[in-house]
C-alpha cells in the first residue's frame, strides 16, 4: 500500500501518476565485484548501473531485484535437521564477465548438532567437490532437542534462502534470501543480512578497528608472506566472525572453506562471501554471550594449546646477530641491568632449571656451524642446491615434495638461503630473481612427509654424525609456511593459467598478480593422507596448518615435555597445537595500537598465545616508541622483542640506563602477573575462555 499526500490535483480532470521504484543505497549488492566493471559489462549481467559520487564506496553495478534464480523444493524438516533440493531456473547472473556456468542442481543439508550449534552445507550431489580435510569436534549424532534448541531454521523456497532465528528473542541472525547467491565450479557467492552493525573477526588482515567498518569494505583472505598493511591479506586464513545483536546477545559463524576468498561488509547491514572453489559449509554457534561464543567455537575447532610456564616469560631475539659472542654479551648486559630474562626468572621460580645456562652455552658453541641447518628446520623450504644435503636427499627418497600433476617433477621455489653456486648469485637482489637457491616444498599432508619431518627435527636435537652439534631445544618456531617463495609461482612459469588467475580473482593485495604471487603455483599437486590427489589451489591456505601438528608431535616425542610451537601461518584449529605472532610488523606508532586488535582477533580464533614483535621488526625504532611498546608488550601473552637484520638493535640494553630501568620495572610487573596469566591460559585451554581482554584489564 502506498499513501500519497499533497499532490494538489484539480478535481474533475484526468491525471496520470508515474513513479520509478529505486533501490536504496544500503540495499545495493555488488553485481560486478571483479575488475573492469563498466556499464556495458554490468548490463550484460542483467544488473543496473548507476555511477555515484566517486568518493563513495557504493557499488556502481548492483542487482535489480531480489531473485537469485534458485528455488528450493522437497524441503523436509525433522528433529535433527532440514534437507532440500536447490535448483537453478534462469540463474547465471555471475559476478564477473567471465563467471563460470552455474551448477543447476544443489543439495542443502542442515544439521542440528547441539542446542547451541548448527551446520548448513550446500554442495553438488552429482559431482565430487573438494571439501576441507580439517576435522572438527562434532557429536557422533545430532544432540539438539526441540524443546531446548536456541534457534529455529526456515528454508525459503523462492528465491532460495536460509533463515536462522534466535528463539528467545526472535532476532534473525542469518538471512540469505538475497539476489547474490550463485554456485559454480570456481565462483561461489552468498550474502546474509546481519542483525546489527557489530561484527568482529575474519583474518589474517590488518584492521583499523576491532569492530568492522560496514561501509562497503572488502577484505581478502589468502595466506601470503605479506607484512601487516591495510587491505593486504597476510599470513593466516581465519574465516570466522562473531556478531553482536542489538540486545547484546552474540553468535559466531564459521565458513569451513579453504579456497581464496573475500568478504564484503555493507551498511544494510549485510555481509557477502565470495570464494573460488570448494563448497559452502557453515557452522553457527549461538552463545548467547560473547564469552560463550568463543567457548563454543573452540569446542568445535579445538581448545587453545596450553603453553609451558617458561614460555610466558619475556623473550628476546633478532634476525641478524653477528655471532655467538654478540649473543653472550647481550645476556651479560641484560644480567648487569637486572632485567628479568625468561631464563633468570625461571631459575628463581624453579631451582631445577639451573642447567639452562649451560644449555645456552652449548647452543652458542655450535650455532655458527649449524646456522644453515637451523634455517631449514624453521622454514619448510628445503634447499636443492647443496652438495650431499641429507634433508633433500632423504626427502627425494621418501617422495615428500610438492610436484606437478601426473609428474615426478618438483615445483621448485626460491626461499631465503643464498645459492652456494656462483652462477645463482647476483648482487642486486630482489630485482633479479636469479638470486637465492632453488628449494622444494614438503607436502605435509603425506604420511611419508610427516615421518621424514620428524627425523629431520630429531637430527638437529641429537645429531647422529657429530654429537657436539646437537641442540637440545625446548620449542620450535616454524616460519615462512604460507608457503612463501621469493619467485612468483615457480622457477620458470606456472602451467595452468586459470588456476593462478581464476575467473574471479578475490580482492587481495596485488590483485593483478594472481594467486601465485609470492608463493607456489596453484596447479601444484599434493596428496592427502588417504593418497587422493588435491590441487594446491584448494589447500594452499592449509599449508601452515598441515605443518603445525607434525612439528609439535616431533617436539614432544624428543623432549618428553609439553613444549611450544610458534607458527606464522594459521587456519581454524591451529590453536590446538601452536601459538602465533603477528608477523613482520614495522616500527611505527600505528602498528603498536593495531597489535591489540590483532591479539583480540586471534583470541576469538582460538589462538590465545599471541603477540607482536615488540618495538617493530622492520625499520629503526625510536626511543619513545620502543619505550611505550615495551610497556604494552609486557602484557602480550607471547611477549617478545624482535627485529630484522640491518636495523638498529632495540633490546632493553640498547638505549640508556633510563630505558633499562623502565624495561626492568615493566618486566618485573609481568613476572608478578605470571601466575594470573598462566591461570588465564589454563582456562582458555580447558574451557575456551578469552585471554587478552582480562589480561589487559588486570
Amino acid at each position: 500500500v502506498a499513501v500519497m499526500e499533497g499532490l494538489q490535483l484539480p478535481l474533475g480532470q484526468s491525471h496520470t501518476l508515474t513513479w520509478t521504484l529505486g533501490t536504496r543505497d544500503t540495499e545495493k549488492f555488488d553485481c560486478h565485484p571483479g575488475e573492469g566493471a563498466s556499464r556495458e559489462s554490468c548490463e550484460s549481467l542483467g544488473c543496473l548501473w548507476n555511477e555515484n559520487d566517486s568518493s563513495s564506496n557504493i557499488p556502481y553495478c548492483y542487482y535489480n531485484n531480489s531473485d537469485n534464480g534458485y528455488s528450493a523444493t522437497d524441503i523436509k524438516y525433522t528433529s535433527t535437521g532440514v534437507t532440500a533440493n536447490v535448483t537453478c531456473h534462469g540463474c547465471g547472473r555471475g559476478a564477473t564477465t567471465r563467471a563460470t556456468e552455474p551448477i543447476r542442481s544443489l543439495r542443502l543439508q542442515v544439521t542440528f548438532h547441539s542446542n547451541h550449534l548448527l551446520q548448513f552445507k550446500i554442495d553438488d550431489p552429482a559431482n565430487h567437490r573438494y571439501e576441507v580435510p580439517v576435522p572438527l569436534s562434532l557429536p557422533a549424532a545430532p544432540e539438539a532437542s526441540l524443546q531446548n534448541r536456541l534457534y529455529d531454521v526456515t528454508v525459503q523456497d523462492k528465491p532460495f534462502g536460509l533463515q536462522v532465528r534466535r528463539r528467545s528473542t526472535g532476532t534473525v541472525i542469518w538471512n540469505s534470501q538475497l539476489p547474490t547467491f550463485t554456485f559454480s565450479d570456481m565462483f561461489i557467492q552468498i550474502s546474509t543480512r546481519l542483525p546489527s552493525q557489530y561484527v568482529y573477526g575474519f583474518g589474517e588482515t590488518e584492521h583499523r578497528s576491532f569492530r568492522h567498518d560496514m561501509n562497503w569494505i572488502t577484505w581478502g583472505m589468502f595466506t601470503r608472506d605479506q607484512p601487516p598493511g591495510y587491505k593486504l591479506n597476510s599470513y593466516g586464513f581465519q574465516p570466522f566472525y562473531m556478531g553482536l545483536e542489538e540486545d547484546g546477545n552474540a553468535h559466531g559463524v564459521l565458513l569451513l572453506n579453504s579456497n581464496a576468498m573475500d568478504v564484503t561488509f555493507q551498511p544494510t547491514p549485510a555481509l557477502t562471501y565470495r570464494t573460488t572453489g570448494g563448497i559452502l559449509d557453515f557452522y553457527l554457534v549461538l552463545g548467547p554471550t560473547p564469552e560463550e561464543v568463543v567457548q563454543e567455537y573452540t569446542e568445535l575447532v579445538g581448545r587453545p594449546m596450553m603453553p609451558p610456564y617458561w614460555a610466558l616469560g619475556f623473550q628476546l631475539c633478532r634476525y641478524g646477530y653477528e655471532n655467538d659472542a654478540e649473543i653472550a654479551q647481550l645476556v651479560t648486559d641484560m644480567n648487569r641491568a637486572q632485567i628479568p630474562l625468561l631464563r633468570e626468572e625461571l631459575r628463581e621460580l624453579w631451582a631445577g632449571l639451573r642447567e639452562l645456562r649451560e644449555e645456552l652455552r652449548e647452543l652458542w658453541v655450535g650455532l655458527r656451524e649449524l646456522r644453515e641447518e637451523l634455517r631449514e628446520l624453521w622454514d619448510p623450504a628445503i634447499s636443492v642446491n647443496e652438495t650431499d644435503y641429507l634433508a633433500f636427499i632423504r626427502g627425494m627418497e621418501q617422495d615428500v615434495f610438492i610436484k606437478w600433476p601426473d609428474s615426478d617433477d618438483i615445483v621448485y621455489a626460491k626461499v631465503l638461503k643464498r645459492a652456494s653456486k656462483a652462477n645463482y648469485f647476483t648482487p642486486n637482489y630482489p630485482n633479479n630473481p636469479l638470486y637465492r637457491a632453488f628449494t622444494a616444498m614438503p607436502d605435509f599432508f603425506r604420511n611419508s612427509t610427516i615421518e621424514w619431518w620428524k627425523r629431520e627435527i630429531a637430527e638437529v636435537y641429537e645429531n647422529p654424525r657429530n654429537v657436539s652439534n646437537s641442540i637440545k631445544f625446548d620449542g620450535l618456531w616454524i616460519d615462512m609456511n604460507e608457503p612463501s617463495s621469493f619467485v612468483h609461482g615457480t622457477v620458470g612459469s606456472c602451467r595452468n593459467q586459470e588456476l593462478n588467475f581464476p575467473p574471479y580473482m578475490p580482492q587481495l593485495g596485488f590483485r593483478s598478480e594472481g594467486l601465485s604471487y609470492k608463493t607456489l603455483c596453484m596447479d601444484g599437486q599434493q596428496l592427502l593422507p588417504d593418497g587422493s590427489p588435491v590441487r594446491h589451489y584448494d589447500v594452499h591456505n592449509l599449508y601452515g596448518w598441515s605443518q603445525t601438528k607434525p612439528s609439535l608431535d616431533a617436539l614432544q616425542t624428543l623432549t618428553k615435555e609439553r613444549g611450544i610451537v610458534i607458527t606464522r601461518s594459521t587456519f581454524p584449529s591451529s590453536g590446538k597445537w601452536a601459538g602465533h605472532w603477528l608477523g613482520d610488523n614495522t616500527a611505527d606508532w600505528n602498528q603498536l595500537d593495531k597489535s591489540i586488535i590483532g591479539m583480540m582477533e586471534f583470541s576469538l580464533f582460538g589462538i590465545s598465545y599471541t603477540g607482536a614483535d615488540i618495538c617493530g621488526f622492520f625499520a629503526d625504532s625510536t626511543y619513545e616508541l620502543c619505550a611505550r611498546w615495551m610497556e604494552l608488550g609486557a602484557f602480550y601473552p607471547y611477549s617478545r622483542n624482535h627485529n630484522g637484520k640491518g636495523y638498529k638493535r632495540q633490546d632493553p640494553v640498547a638505549w640508556n640506563s633510563t630505558f633499562e630501568e623502565l624495561s626492568r620495572e615493566v618486566l618485573r610487573l609481568r613476572y608478578r602477573l605470571l601466575p594470573h596469566l598462566y591461570t588465564l591460559m589454563h582456562e582458555a585451554h580447558a574451557r575456551g575462555s578469552t585471554v587478552v581482554r582480562p589480561l589487559l584489564h588486570e
